[in-house]
């Protein structure tokens, strides 16, 4: 499997570049040059398959020989090495919860998987490799944890002051060792705009061996097909009906990935993505514009982009056909009120504790549903309500218990270095950190 560079489609890579160099020439992302399609037995047999034996898969075909089978067979154990399950809310509506991993949110698959990747394509490699990244919340935890003391790698992750919950912070600057956290005076946009900037910085690509963990990394982005499979494994026990799916939408590479399996022969009624006040999929859904937008700082802070990356991706998937992506993906702005709203409904209906991103998803589905009262779906569970504490106990008005893995955690000093949204500030820390 080869991937192409969206931006110059004559600069064409295999899996461990692309992996490696994180984007392309003027920072265009890879696209994998085919789309592989899921055997139809496949698909009807997953209850008799293995987890494991799914996201093998799932996966192999976009890793190609860049990797050995069973070296490829325990990444993907180590990837999916917790529970993933599928769980009613009521009667049209399930949820897929995605934060049982380590950091509590669904991003640590795609860094689970993309660091022992990468780990194995630098195992030989004199020279050490910096991961830097934007984040919005979960993006930085998920990865800090997945480098963590990984040998050659140093990590480093820009996350917007005062922006992320007080969970999302202590896990991304406190580990220390290999991991360094940057507070950008500014937005999620921002810090992401800074990351761009580097990998297009001669001198700090002359000096530095740099690759992103963001999820326009290819080995971030494309394992989150698995927990897709994993759901419709758990749905077809349960359904007959194809799902409608409904993902929590900030930077877009989570419901890309849902979208792909789709192409790939996962069956789904419909998708929709689940925006909060930064409604830029929404708004192109209507004048058939992207207009990006200053982010707008919500409870969801994860989902606060205003220039969503992979969107670029769902377009080439549909081959940049406006009607195609209309016919096939819902969109709908969710804003902090309804939000905080969903979250009381919910648990005192069902008794079930949404974050604010899990709760926009809840709504937006709610939404279709009232218009398509024949169909059922689930949402993508994407954080744990625990690292949101403030909104979901203001709605719920009971105490969302710490897990124990978290125990020790917020007891640990942050360690950050303050810098303003100033690409030269990013360059001298970049330069001068060892």
């Amino acid at each position: 499997m080869n991937y192409y560079n969206l931006k110059n489609k004559e600069e064409v890579v295999d899996f461990k570049t692309a992996t490696i160099k994180g984007q392309g020439k003027e920072k265009g992302l890879f696209f994998p040059e085919i789309v592989p399609q899921f055997n139809e037995d496949f698909i009807s047999n997953l209850q008799h398959l293995t987890d494991g034996e799914i996201a093998f898969q799932c996966m192999k075909d976009f890793v190609g020989d860049t990797i050995p089978e069973e070296e490829l067979k325990e990444i993907i154990s180590e990837t999916i090495s917790f529970d993933i399950p599928l769980k009613k809310i009521n009667d049209q509506i399930y949820v897929l919860e995605l934060f049982h991993g380590p950091t509590l949110a669904f991003k640590d698959i795609g860094a689970k998987f993309m660091s022992r990747c990468l780990s194995y394509f630098l195992k030989n490699k004199n020279k050490k490799v910096t991961v830097l990244v934007a984040t919005s919340g979960d993006t930085g935890g998920a990865v800090a944890n997945g480098f963590y003391k990984a040998q050659g790698i140093d990590v480093v992750i820009l996350y917007p002051k005062n922006r992320v919950s007080f969970v999302q912070e202590k896990q991304l600057t406190t580990l220390g060792e290999n991991i360094y956290a940057l507070e950008v005076n500014g937005s999620f946009d921002d810090c992401q705009n800074l990351v761009k900037q580097a990998f297009s910085d001669e001198e700090i690509n002359t000096q530095l061996f740099l690759t992103s963990a963001n999820s326009i990394n290819v080995a971030r982005w494309l394992p989150q097909q698995i927990y897709y499979l994993l759901a419709l494994k758990q749905w077809q026990k349960n359904e007959n009906k194809n799902p409608v799916i409904c993902v929590p939408s900030g930077n877009f590479g989570n419901i890309c990935a849902g979208l792909l399996a789709h192409f790939r022969g996962l069956p789904a009624e419909h998708f929709i993505a689940a925006c909060n006040e930064n409604d830029v999929f929404p708004n192109y859904l209507k004048t058939q514009k992207i207009n990006t937008q200053k982010t707008v700082a919500t409870l969801s802070n994860a989902m606060d982009v205003g220039n969503p990356s992979n969107f670029v991706r769902i377009l080439e998937l549909f081959e940049n056909q406006f009607d195609a992506v209309k016919d096939k993906i819902s969109g709908y702005s969710v804003d902090d009120e309804k939000t905080l709203e969903t979250i009381k409904n919910v648990y005192s209906k069902y008794n079930y504790i949404l974050d604010p991103h899990t709760a926009v998803a809840f709504a937006s589905l709610e939404k279709y549903l009232t218009e398509y009262p024949d169909k059922k779906g689930f949402i993508l569970g994407t954080a744990h309500p625990v690292k949101f504490p403030d909104p979901v106990e203001k709605a719920t008005q009971i105490t969302v218990e710490i897990p124990d893995s978290l125990q020790d955690l917020i007891k640990r000093e942050k360690k950050t270095v303050e810098i303003n949204s100033d690409f030269e500030e990013l360059r001298r820390f970049l330069l001068n950190k060892n």
